[in-house]
């Protein structure tokens, strides 16, 4: 009687395990399926390039870097003046309350920029996909040095809720690590974000 009583515990057990681990696995599904194709890590949409048709000049930063944004890299150095100063500001008060802050790009060349939209358009499948992550150099904030993109995503999170202080806004709803500087935001708090880079009038020049 011992016997089958403990049967039907592990079996009862077993099943409880087999549900637990259905639903973790369901709920990862959901949740990973929730998150656009480039920001399913804190990575900016960046290719590795490696064919050396870009390189460092052009504002590359590899994937495996983590770049300060007090490093004096083009992607880095070549960024306005005053987003960059409030980038740093803002990342040293981060750094105080235990929060590090990195550059996943910044500055680009437009050869670069070319590089990542012709990626973007093969990873995705069509230009029109690919515009909602990529813009043309002639469009792009990263381009002119007015655009940055950060990380990790402890960085990202401190940001939105911090980033005002220093001027620094998140502009697209689905690039969270897309920053650019407005500095009426100190005092009005940010804009409302774009859907996407299709959304913003300035990528349609």
């Amino acid at each position: 009687m011992n016997s089958s009583r403990s049967l039907r515990q592990r079996r009862v057990t077993a099943t409880i395990g087999v549900t637990l681990l259905a639903i973790v696995v369901v709920l990862s599904v959901i949740v990973i399926g929730q998150l656009p194709p480039a920001a399913a890590s804190d990575r900016t949409i960046t290719a590795p390039l490696m064919d050396g048709s870009v390189g460092e000049d052009d504002g590359l930063i590899h994937q495996e870097d983590q770049i300060s944004v007090f490093d004096q890299t083009p992607a880095v150095a070549n960024l306005d003046p005053e987003l960059l100063a409030a980038v740093r500001e803002a990342a040293a008060t981060a750094e105080q309350e235990g929060v590090r802050m990195h550059v996943n790009s910044g500055w680009r060349s437009p050869a670069y920029q070319e590089a990542l939209l012709s990626d973007a358009v093969e990873r995705y499948g069509s230009a029109e996909e690919a515009a909602r992550w990529v813009t043309t150099a002639d469009n792009s904030e990263h381009v002119s040095g007015d655009a940055v993109d950060l990380g990790p995503v402890a960085a990202q999170d401190w940001l939105s809720q911090r980033g005002a202080e220093f001027g620094l806004c998140q502009i697209y709803a689905n690039e969270r690590w897309h920053f650019e500087l407005r500095p009426a935001a100190v005092a009005n708090g940010c804009p409302v974000m774009y859907e996407d880079p299709t959304a913003d009038p300035r990528t349609q020049r």
